[in-house]
């Protein structure tokens, strides 16, 4: 394994130990302030008028920042995995006989799908026990002082044919399937088109009018239009956490990359394009840590735990840099299987809980404008990612 096709004439020519330790000080403060400003923005101004997470401002700039973490995924991360798969270091079976790269990455996109429904319907039985919880109180209270008034009993108000209440489970649980089934119908039963458009400005306003109409009905429009909000919430709380545990474990590696190399040549591009990526990365992980509501605290330990874990890997990789080999065969297949992992995890993050979510929403196919904006900050934020590949 010492043979030149294992080392980097390139680096060796740039090698300058002094010059990299005074670069990898100003990376590791570069990369935190941006790192931090990206994440803060989202956080601390979701109750200025301008960034407010439900404002066209911030669903364009999140547009942008989806395309700097799908251009991460694809260009960035899963070609930097295939470079180590496939390094002549490495022995040629099984590495060069298979894609591993790409086989990681599916791997992890069907993984984080996974994660993603399981999560979602944690989260939504546990919302909706506890809804249902309060609404069954609410509405019982309510029909025992009505019918102390009226000298009824709520038994056939309360209870259907087989004595359960409307959702209720063996085990006294609320059918989710079934309130979301409900709600699919309701919405269902609403114009499309520029009716619906219409009706989804005039949502608020139909939902107050109609408040005195029943609770069943009342129950439909909480859910076709304004109840959607709690079931959105989940999915946020669900896209923020596995949004960051993608972009934690590909942070480490790229912090730990620059740590250990010995290169000005090669840490210098690596300071502006990092610096650029965790900006952006800090805003779309923010903007979906303020959009799912966590308490302060919460929210602070997810904001602190992004902002330096790629400080952090730079410093590891700073001081494990006289003793680790990064052309080693066992460096490359966990620096290449991480990759490959992490860009899995990122292009289904982009694409599906970022871009799909946005983009195919009802709010953007009524705004024509909105929709060129926040198309065109899509493909230029993939599209600068994709040119820093250039450089680094």
């Amino acid at each position: 394994m010492t043979n030149s096709s294992c080392q980097s004439s390139e680096l060796e020519a740039c090698r300058d130990e002094a010059a990299a330790l005074k670069l990898k000080f100003i990376a590791i403060a570069s990369i935190l302030l941006a790192g931090v400003a990206g994440i803060a923005i989202p956080l601390i101004g979701k109750h200025r008028k301008f960034l407010r997470t439900d404002g066209s401002l911030f669903v364009a700039a999140k547009a942008f920042a989806a395309g700097v973490i799908l251009a991460t995924g694809f260009v960035h991360m899963l070609t930097g995995g295939t470079d180590a798969l496939t390094n002549p270091c490495l022995p040629k079976y099984p590495w060069s006989k298979f894609p591993f790269s790409g086989f990681f990455a599916m791997i992890a996109a069907l993984l984080t799908l996974l994660v993603d429904f399981v999560g979602t319907q944690y989260y939504e039985r546990k919302q909706g026990l506890a809804r249902g919880s309060t609404e069954e109180q609410a509405r019982v209270l309510s029909i025992e002082a009505d019918s102390e008034s009226a000298g009824i009993m709520p038994v056939l108000e309360a209870k259907d044919r087989n004595g359960k209440v409307f959702g209720e489970e063996e085990g006294g649980g609320m059918h989710i399937v079934g309130m979301h089934a409900h709600a699919a119908h309701h919405r269902h039963n609403h114009p499309h088109g520029q009716d619906g458009c219409d009706g989804l400005l005039r949502s608020r306003g139909h939902e107050h009018d109609h408040g005195q109409h029943g609770h069943s009905h009342g129950h439909g429009h909480d859910h076709g239009f304004g109840g959607s909000d709690d079931d959105s919430g989940v999915r946020h709380v669900v896209v923020s956490q596995v949004l960051e545990l993608g972009i934690v474990s590909h942070s480490v590696i790229i912090g730990l990359s620059l740590g250990v190399s010995q290169s000005p040549c090669t840490i210098r591009p690596l300071i502006a394009a990092l610096s650029f990526h965790q900006f952006f990365e800090g805003f779309a992980l923010g903007g979906c840590i303020s959009q799912a509501q966590f308490k302060t605290m919460s929210a602070t330990i997810m904001a602190c735990f992004f902002a330096i874990t790629t400080p952090s890997g730079i410093g590891i990789g700073t001081a494990i840099a006289s003793v680790y080999n990064p052309y080693s065969p066992a460096a490359l297949v966990v620096e290449g299987i991480l990759d490959s992992l992490s860009a899995g995890i990122l292009v289904y993050m982009a694409l599906v809980d970022l871009i799909a979510a946005d983009f195919l929403s009802k709010r953007m196919s009524c705004n024509f404008r909105l929709q060129v904006v926040s198309y065109f900050m899509l493909f230029l934020g993939a599209g600068m990612m994709a040119a820093l590949a250039v450089w680094a």
